[in-house]
């Protein structure tokens, strides 16, 4: 009576299963995982490309805090700006000095 029961129950789990660890060995964390296991180490260009990216991202970072300088100076000159306007043209609105 088991029989009946088991044996579909593990043909079903081997195809399911079986499919499902196919599919996540092909994904990056799948692969990295089997990296870990085999004991895979990091090899010297992967050092070398992963300190270039750092590099790359700190040199944007900076870019980055130079923007934000430069668009409060540039606040700063259009507030400068605005008010000069407007007191020249309060200047021509009032009427002239006797």
């Amino acid at each position: 009576m088991w029989e009946d029961v088991v044996i579909p129950v593990v043909a079903i789990l081997t195809i399911f299963g079986g499919g499902t660890l196919v599919l996540f060995s092909i994904t990056p964390v799948g692969k990295a995982l089997a990296a870990r296991i085999l004991g895979k180490k990091r090899t010297i260009g992967d050092e070398d490309e992963t300190a270039e990216e750092v590099k790359e991202l700190r040199r944007e970072v900076e870019e980055m805090r130079h923007l934000t300088e430069q668009m409060s100076e540039l606040g700063e000159r259009v507030d400068f700006l605005e008010r000069l306007v407007a007191k020249q043209r309060e200047a021509e609105r009032l009427p002239p000095v006797r």
